[in-house]
């Protein structure tokens, strides 16, 4: 008699960014019981899990070009406002869902799920974490998602902090569960391309002066100069117009205008892994792109120039035998990273990646076979513990105090029609438009 068809999970995704999305996607094929999608690819793995993705309107909606760009699959993938999705999670039946939002996002999702599941038998696990980096709000980011079952680190000296914050208030930490970033992986490093091929890995809002962003820029086209030789790439996250999850300002691609870049020095665009495949050395002032670098043992430099500061993020490189300057690199000099360093990071470059999702798994399955379902959704902040913050940031995603759609909420049956979404893609252009030209003019002009 054949052996029978292990029933595939159900895992429903929500994410407000690309990076989002694309964090979201992958921990989700990580953390999914039984077979990992590593070593079945979707098309082939029947016992792979079944994904369904949900894209949060807002003003960082991922388009198209950057859905393809990040290059994750979903069996289907839908936009919809925070209402339509705690419909939507009313009335599927899934294994696990993936809360990958800004925290403020976290909290109204948890708060509107306790709510639409308070009389169901069972309900999904409920999983949350970072996308990369946490190297500000530390706190706040925390506490806001507090009440998964599933707080993910990306790190073991993550995981110390983020229990560190639960119990320092009196909250449960039992959630933090230790992992790695979900998209770390590719060849390792095996020795110089022909060309030489430098990277740098901008970011949307670090730095966020044009001051900073055009020296940075210059001394990229500057190094490119020195060196004919090489290639130069300025690998850039989304294109004027696009947003990703920081708003980016002052686009580089604006500001190379300017300049009469040599032959060698180009943009680029697409997978990240894909650049790192024939990347020698990558360039950055706080990208997590450089935990991708170093994971592959690529030679990675996190960059000084600007001051180590915690608003550029740099800070969090300290002790990682990373941390150098133009100069320095311009004169031939190459950090060599921190193995314990690198290893607390969940870098992983000692080939123990492949275990790093064990934990969360099993623990997932053990919550999916708990007797009796698992309990009611549980946040830190309720209106008795945080009555002057909670209530407006559930105001933001149309929610009432007690997790309910305020009336008026912005719902909708069916996908919107042509009309709806002129006028939608109309709204997101004024507002991109004030963010990266009004917004900025009138800062200038309130700096005279």
């Amino acid at each position: 008699m054949p052996a029978s068809t292990p029933k595939r999970p159900r895992i429903a995704v929500l994410a407000d960014s690309d990076t989002r999305w694309k964090w979201g996607a992958l921990t989700a094929d990580r953390i999914a019981p039984g077979p990992s999608m590593e070593t079945a690819p979707r098309e082939a793995a029947q016992a792979g899990p079944l994904l369904d993705g949900f894209l949060l309107r807002g003003r960082a909606t991922p388009t198209p070009r950057q859905l393809r760009e990040v290059g994750v699959r979903a069996d289907s993938l839908r936009e919809v406002t925070a209402v339509e999705f705690l419909r939507a999670m009313a009335e599927g039946d899934y294994d696990v869902l993936v809360l990958s939002l800004v925290g403020g996002g976290v909290q109204a999702m948890l708060h509107g799920l306790a709510r639409v599941w308070e009389h169901r038998a069972s309900r999904p696990v409920v999983v949350t974490g970072y996308v990369g980096v946490v190297y500000e709000k530390l706190a706040d980011g925390l506490l806001l998602r507090h009440g998964a079952d599933l707080v993910l680190a990306n790190s073991r000296q993550d995981a110390d902090r983020f229990r560190a914050v639960y119990e320092g208030v009196g909250a449960d930490a039992s959630a933090v569960t230790e992992v790695a970033l979900p998209f770390l992986g590719g060849a390792a490093y095996e020795g110089e391309h022909t060309p030489y091929t430098v990277v740098f890995a901008a970011q949307p809002s670090v730095p966020d002066s044009r001051k900073d962003r055009t020296y940075l820029l210059n001394r990229l086209v500057q190094h490119a100069r020195r060196h004919p030789e090489r290639e130069v790439l300025l690998k850039l996250r989304s294109k004027p117009g696009e947003h990703t999850t920081h708003i980016e300002e002052l686009p580089y691609q604006k500001l190379v205008q300017r300049l009469d870049p040599p032959a060698n020095f180009s943009l680029v665009y697409g997978n990240m892994g894909e650049v790192l495949d024939r990347t020698d050395l990558l360039v950055t002032v706080s990208s997590t792109a450089a935990l991708e670098s170093l994971h592959r043992r690529i030679p990675t430099v996190v960059l000084t120039d600007l001051g180590i500061r915690e608003s550029l993020g740099n800070h969090h490189f300290v002790g990682s035998g990373c941390l150098a300057s133009w100069d320095q690199l311009d004169a031939g000099h190459r950090p060599v990273p921190d193995e314990e360093w690198v290893s607390r990071q969940g870098v992983a470059a000692d080939g123990s990646y492949d275990s790093a999702f064990d934990a969360a798994r099993k623990r997932i399955a053990g919550l999916l076979d708990r007797p009796g379902g698992l309990p009611p959704l549980t946040p830190y902040y309720t209106p008795v513990t945080a009555p002057g913050y909670l209530p407006g940031i559930l105001a933001r995603h149309h929610l009432g105090p007690d997790g309910t759609p305020l009336p008026g909420a912005p719902a909708a049956d069916k996908d919107p029609g042509a009309v709806r979404q002129i006028v939608r893609r109309a709204a997101r252009g004024a507002y991109r438009h004030g963010v990266q030209r009004v917004a900025p003019v009138i800062r200038r002009m309130g700096e005279l």
